[in-house]
C-alpha cells in the first residue's frame, strides 16, 4: 500500500468517525430537545444540579469562548483542517501520541466546522457544573491537546534520559 494512502487512511477513519459521532450526538439533541431545554435520565436525576444535556449553541470557540467569533472560527478551522492534512504524513509512523492528538484535532475541527457551515453556530449540549456547555468536537480537540502536551512531555524525558545514558557511557 501506498505510504501516503496509509498515512491519511491513519488519519481519516479516526477522525471521521470523531465528526459522525459529534454529528449524531448533536442531531440527537437538536430533534429531541427544544432550543434551551435540558435532559437527564429519571436514574440520574441526583446528578441534575452537576450534569444534564442541554441544547445549546454557540458562534464562538471551544466551551462558549469568544462568541460571535463565528467566520474567524470557520476560517481557523479550515486552516487547521489543511495544516494537519500536510503535516501528517510527515510525522513519524512511530510518534503515536502526535499523531493521535493530530486525528483527534482535526476530527474536533471538522466537527464543528459543519455545524458552522450548516447552521452559522456550533451546536453544545454536555453541561457539568457550571463549566461552559461544550460537545464532543470540543472534547475531541481538547483531548488531542492533552495527548499533544503528554507526547512531549514523554519525548523529552525519554531525551533527557538518552543524552544521560550517553553522557554516562562516555566517561
Amino acid at each position: 500500500m501506498n505510504r501516503y494512502l496509509r498515512d491519511y487512511l491513519i488519519l481519516l477513519v479516526p477522525s471521521g468517525l470523531i465528526v459522525v459521532l459529534d454529528q449524531w450526538t448533536k442531531w440527537l439533541v437538536r430533534t429531541n430537545l427544544p432550543f434551551e431545554g435540558t435532559w437527564l435520565p429519571g436514574w440520574l436525576n441526583w446528578l441534575s444540579p452537576y450534569a444534564r444535556v442541554v441544547n445549546w449553541s454557540n458562534s464562538g470557540a471551544a466551551f462558549g469562548s469568544f462568541q460571535n467569533g463565528n467566520a474567524v472560527f470557520t476560517v481557523l478551522a479550515i486552516l487547521v483542517i489543511i495544516a494537519i492534512i500536510y503535516y501528517f504524513p510527515r510525522v513519524e509512523l512511530n510518534d503515536w501520541t502526535l499523531r493521535l492528538a493530530m486525528c483527534l484535532q482535526m476530527g474536533g475541527a471538522a466537527g464543528n466546522l459543519v455545524d458552522r457551515l450548516l447552521a452559522g453556530k456550533v451546536t453544545d449540549f454536555i453541561s457539568i457544573g457550571t463549566f461552559p456547555v461544550f460537545n464532543m468536537a470540543d472534547s475531541s480537540i481538547t483531548v488531542g491537546v492533552v495527548v499533544l502536551l503528554l507526547g512531549i512531555w514523554i519525548k523529552e524525558r525519554n531525551e533527557k534520559k538518552a543524552a544521560a545514558t550517553n553522557a554516562g557511557t562516555e566517561s
